[in-house]
């Protein structure tokens, strides 16, 4: 990653915007802004893989906010042998398995959502068709009862668009492993889906209105409808 300069250099130039790895620096060497400039350039994105992966605005919340003070408090181990960004994604997707791990092993009773009106991030949310919402909530479900494995990658892949170099890079896997990953996590759903295409399908020959149902891609970076919805002020 090439750092970009506090300025151009040219007399009279606008300066360009520090790198992340700038910023990284900055902080290490006392700068007190620096680290904030950095999250609130990724916060968005990382809110997004969050909630994909852990299923619940709570849990992500609370995932993102732990993983953004274990990078601000071990910066000086970044390497630099990858992207500021890719660190940090790493850094989230692993406090979101830890918080799913620790759900499975000891479950609890759900939370009511839509009541807490802290500090969460405010990045998009990906919502399908206000007309789809029900397709939309069994797709999220059954990324949801996907092995935790093949959910991560397909969220960095297949919903977030990560190119498989990245999302590997992010899990720290081999991009041999994330393909075989997606690949299975994609033959799961289609076969918890099927009854959509098929429901799909009968609409569309009885003339019904209703929108295609969402399908499952069939190979990485594939586009995606995102499984989720937002229904009334918070998703479930």
């Amino acid at each position: 990653m090439t750092s970009g300069d506090a300025s151009s250099g040219v007399p009279g130039a606008e300066p360009t915007a520090p790198s992340d790895a700038d910023l990284l620096r900055a902080h290490l060497d006392g700068d007190k802004q620096a680290f904030a400039v950095l999250v609130r350039r990724h916060r968005d994105r990382l809110w997004a893989v969050a909630l994909r992966t852990i299923g619940d605005r709570e849990e992500a919340a609370d995932a993102v906010q732990d993983a953004l003070l274990s990078a601000h408090r071990n910066a000086a181990k970044f390497r630099g042998d990858s992207a500021v960004t890719t660190w940090l994604h790493r850094i989230v997707v692993n406090a979101c398995l830890d918080r799913i791990r620790r759900r499975q092993a000891h479950p609890t009773v759900p939370l009511p959502d839509g009541n807490r009106d802290d500090d969460r991030p405010s990045g998009p949310e990906p919502a399908a068709p206000a007309d789809d919402h029900d397709t939309a909530l069994v797709v999220r479900e059954a990324l949801a009862a996907l092995p935790i494995e093949q959910r991560s990658a397909i969220v960095l892949v297949d919903v977030q668009g990560y190119p498989v170099a990245e999302a590997a890079a992010i899990l720290g896997v081999a991009e041999g492993t994330i393909k075989s990953r997606c690949a299975r996590g994609r033959a799961r759903m289609a076969l918890a889906l099927g009854h959509l295409r098929d429901g799909g399908d009968a609409d569309h020959a009885a003339g019904g209105n209703r929108p295609p149902a969402e399908t499952v891609p069939s190979g990485p970076g594939a586009p995606t409808t995102h499984p989720s919805s937002r229904e009334g002020r918070e998703p479930r």
